[in-house]
């Protein structure tokens, strides 16, 4: 009897999950959406997909899905993964989901072991993919009797190098909102044994210039808090722990510059309705109504008129007479709407994942740098490589899990062979793929 999957949500990433369920798979698929249009398109009247109009506040028929179905997937925003979680729980379902795992999921940890389930985290692209091509190289040293002493890893969703064509190098391939509200987020790294860590307004201040061997140069910056991952990866004796975010030269400074105008500021601005995008720059650095709003900024930001970041921030039309839409009301949602218009890969193009790990290994003899680098694009006019990387790895778990291919229960991320080795050999049937390097030093 086939296997019942139940996905929530039916977002930019699912459409490569559903895919490979139908063609990989016998499994009856049911995709619970809040916008059932959207899972609709992607069942496509396939005869083992259904679709549902769903709303995760819907708590009865909530529990009615997850109860009728022999696994879970959620790909919905993180905050409800808990809730749904809890279902999973109480009547002995494993769930997949490619999020953080959060403080909350992990408090759950001993229930999904005493209801004999796994709840797997973090399967996706960043977190997931960097996680088990990460630990497998890790493992590998420690076999060899070697340790680890330093680890960088930088991953970059970014659009193919055909398909950049704006000022800024970056098109969104999902809503800008997260991706901007991101540019506010506090670092914290290990640098040679130390702590070094910098608030979220001073993020794009500490990036450094990164070329990758066979790709490209590319801005680096670092991405959270990398310090949890030296006990996550049993790195015990790393002197250096980072985790980064590659973007197109240009990229840092300029959104260090929108930080500084105010532009990411989500406190609601009054009697706005019926102004431009000019108007609100205007009032962000309080100039006067009668000054040139170009000669303003550059003033403000310490800049030449002519320098790149005020030629970035007109071509996006910070200092121009389009009118606020209509249903904003905050400087963030202003300029989401406006990213949406200017940024956003459209269907004819591709984009591109760059994932950089760097490693440098002592053994009692010897020291070896070793690299793994992954660069997938995505395939024109079908799937984006971020849909791609983040879903397959997820659809591939759902397959292992359903098959019984892991003895492991409880919260988990895929950092333990036993998961991450067959996903990782079944993606490279996919292209996603990673090539090694190393030299004895």
């Amino acid at each position: 009897m086939s296997k019942k999957i139940l996905v929530f949500g039916a977002g930019m990433v699912s459409r490569p999950m559903i895919r490979y369920f139908f063609g990989k798979t016998d499994f009856l698929v049911t995709m619970a959406s809040r916008t059932v249009t959207k899972a609709e398109k992607i069942i496509n009247d396939h005869p083992r997909g259904k679709s549902i109009a769903f709303n995760v506040k819907d708590n009865k028929l909530l529990e009615k899905l997850v109860s009728e179905s022999d696994l879970v997937v959620s790909l919905l925003p993180y905050t409800y993964h808990v809730k749904i979680a809890k279902f999973c729980i109480k009547h002995k379902k494993p769930m997949v989901t490619t999020s953080y795992v959060s403080d909350e999921m992990k408090l759950l940890d001993e229930k999904a072991k005493s209801a004999g389930v796994l709840i797997l985290n973090e399967c996706g692209l960043d977190p997931g993919i960097d996680h088990m091509s990460a630990m497998r190289i890790i493992h590998n040293v420690k076999e060899k009797n070697g340790k680890v002493v330093s680890f960088r890893s930088t991953t970059g969703a970014l659009p193919s190098f055909e398909a950049n064509n704006n000022p800024f190098g970056y098109k969104f391939s999902w809503s800008p909102r997260g991706v901007l509200l991101a540019s506010k987020n506090p670092s914290k790294w290990i640098e040679n044994g130390k702590i070094i860590s910098y608030p979220g307004e001073k993020l794009f201040e500490n990036y450094t210039i990164q070329d990758v061997p066979g790709v490209g140069s590319f801005e680096n910056y670092p991405n959270r808090n990398s310090v949890p991952y030296k006990d996550l990866y049993g790195l015990r004796d790393a002197h250096t722990v980072y985790r980064g975010t590659f973007r197109m030269t240009g990229w840092c400074e300029t959104l260090r510059k929108i930080v500084a105008l105010g532009w990411l500021e989500e406190d609601p601005i009054i009697n706005f309705k019926g102004k431009t995008y000019g108007d609100v720059t205007r009032f962000l650095i309080n100039a006067k109504p009668n000054e040139d709003l170009i000669d303003a900024t550059a003033r403000y930001l310490n800049l030449e008129t002519y320098s790149t970041v005020i030629k970035r921030l007109e071509w996006l039309g910070l200092f121009g007479e389009e009118i606020l839409p209509k249903n904003c009301d905050n400087p963030l949602d202003y300029l989401n709407v406006l990213t949406m218009k200017k940024m956003i890969l459209n269907k004819d193009e591709c984009d591109m994942i760059i994932m950089h790990h760097e490693f440098l290994a002592k053994y009692p003899n010897k020291q070896e740098y070793i690299t793994s680098t992954l660069l997938d694009y995505g395939i024109l006019n079908q799937d984006s490589s971020i849909s791609r990387t983040v879903s397959l790895p997820a659809a591939i778990a759902v397959k292992l899990i359903l098959q019984n291919k892991f003895r492991t229960t409880g919260v988990h991320i895929p950092v333990i062979p036993e998961i991450y080795d067959p996903i990782l050999d079944e993606l490279e049937t996919f292209g996603i793929k990673f090539i090694e390097k190393s030299k004895t030093l």
